[in-house]
């Protein structure tokens, strides 16, 4: 119903205007007609950004350089802006000319751990310094294509300020993987700070990189998108002996074995198989020579889930599994199990009005519903206070092969980064339009 009306306004903007009376609606509509060449006025500039930004990326918590880069850009567009947010968060604020709602659009700017391996002209060579080992340096889920584009959209939008029906807030998020240990960090932090309030958005749209999807390509899922992020430490805890005499010792990595199939019961015989979650572990670690039994042994893993019941009952289960399988050897445990990241629901009612918007947007070839997927995205922390929007990008050049999230070889083709233009400035054009006040003004 939304839309129809929408596009009934917009069909008889030009005879109400005759009359004197010019409606919000009529003027996004035409607005709109000016977002193909303004995508073309500053495609250019962004996509320079996005390759100096991967060129030079910086881990969570620590993304200096790249802050630097956004809040120049944003202040040299006449934005008001807000810097050292969650440590080095930037928010801009862009007051339109008419009035309006109020509504922000997110963007992560951290980038990985990874050593890239791509053909890139503008590969990452940074290295670093992460959980004491020298490390290489990539943007490997991303994020500077995230940057980028709403960069882009700050300056198209900047162009339009005179016409634009409300605001929209900018954020610039650090540590969307995560803060390092023993800090705080990311969106949960930003939203503890207050990055909600003053302006206070209606609603929160973001989006992501997705290298199984082609550029030109976006998709989008309606309700629960992304999976809770939880992480789990192990300690397996036996006797250390000689290897030559086992019955002198504790053996915790027998015990750790057992742990390891024993925690898939809990996917494959306690949950209802209908019921989404993982429980994987990643991380094995224990002995130091191949004669001794060890005294450790170091189990590390993530738990994915979307119900909060569900979550409940994984971490319970761990505990009986774990206390049970140490207890028969005669050995000891201990589990620490942080609940990470909330899972992340957009908002049905908004995804709707969004899902139909992307459809009628320019330059976008195909609009794909998705699956939920096990993937995890802090982005939860916004639209768990706000309605809120996330969608998917495709990055892939056709033809072009590309490695998947968070490997060496993920790559992502610069046109995704006007293709993201495109989509995200249609979405907030007309989220605006759709909900501001007509205005009238003197018959001409």
């Amino acid at each position: 119903m939304q839309n129809s009306i929408t596009w009934a306004l917009k069909s008889i903007s030009v005879t109400v205007f005759s009359l004197g009376i010019l409606d919000v609606t009529g003027t996004v509509a035409a607005q709109q007609d000016d977002v193909a060449a303004l995508v073309e006025k500053h495609g250019a500039e962004a996509i320079r950004m996005r390759e100096h930004i991967h060129q030079n990326p910086e881990l969570g918590n620590r993304e200096f350089k790249t802050a630097e880069l956004v809040a120049e850009h944003l202040t040299a567009l006449g934005i008001d802006i807000r810097t050292g947010v969650a440590h080095t968060g930037v928010v801009g604020v862009l007051k339109g000319g008419r009035p309006g709602p109020v509504v922000a659009i997110r963007a992560d700017m951290d980038a990985l751990p990874v050593t890239e391996e791509t053909v890139l002209p503008f590969r990452s060579t940074v290295r670093t310094t992460y959980l004491g080992k020298e490390v290489g340096v990539m943007h490997a889920c991303g994020h500077d294509v995230h940057t980028a584009v709403q960069l882009g959209v700050a300056s198209i939008l900047a162009d339009m300020r005179a016409e634009l029906p409300g605001t929209v807030k900018f954020i610039f998020q650090p540590a969307e993987e995560g803060p390092p240990p023993g800090e705080e960090g990311g969106a949960d932090l930003m939203v503890r700070e207050n990055v909600l309030e003053n302006p206070a958005p209606e609603a929160i749209f973001g989006l992501h990189a997705l290298p199984s999807l082609e550029v030109g390509t976006v998709g989008y899922t309606i309700g629960p998108a992304m999976a809770a992020v939880d992480h789990f430490i192990i300690k397996v805890r036996g006797k250390q002996a000689h290897g030559a005499r086992p019955e002198e010792g504790i053996d915790p990595v027998v015990m750790a074995s057992e742990i390891v199939l024993a925690l898939q019961t809990i996917r494959s015989r306690t949950l209802s198989p209908l019921e989404p979650s993982v429980v994987t572990v990643g991380i094995v670690r224990g002995g130091e020579r191949f004669n001794i039994i060890p005294r450790e042994v170091h189990l590390e893993g993530t738990v994915r889930t979307y119900n909060p019941e569900v979550r409940d009952t994984v971490e319970r289960r761990m505990n009986v599994i774990l206390e049970g399988i140490t207890a028969a050897y005669g050995g000891a445990f201990a589990l620490d199990y942080d609940r990470g990241t909330p899972s992340v629901i957009n908002d049905p009612a908004l995804s709707r009005e969004m899902a139909g918007y992307l459809a009628e947007a320019p330059g976008i070839d195909s609009v794909l519903e998705l699956p939920p997927t096990m993937g995890g995205e802090d982005f939860a922390y916004f639209s768990n206070e706000i309605p809120g929007f996330f969608y998917r990008l495709g990055v892939t050049k056709p033809g072009q092969p590309s490695g998947g999230l968070h490997t060496p070889t993920m790559t992502a083709d610069s046109e995704s980064v006007t293709v993201g233009m495109r989509a995200m400035t249609h979405l907030v054009l007309e989220f605006l339009g759709a909900r501001a006040q007509p205005s009238v003004q003197p018959a001409q």
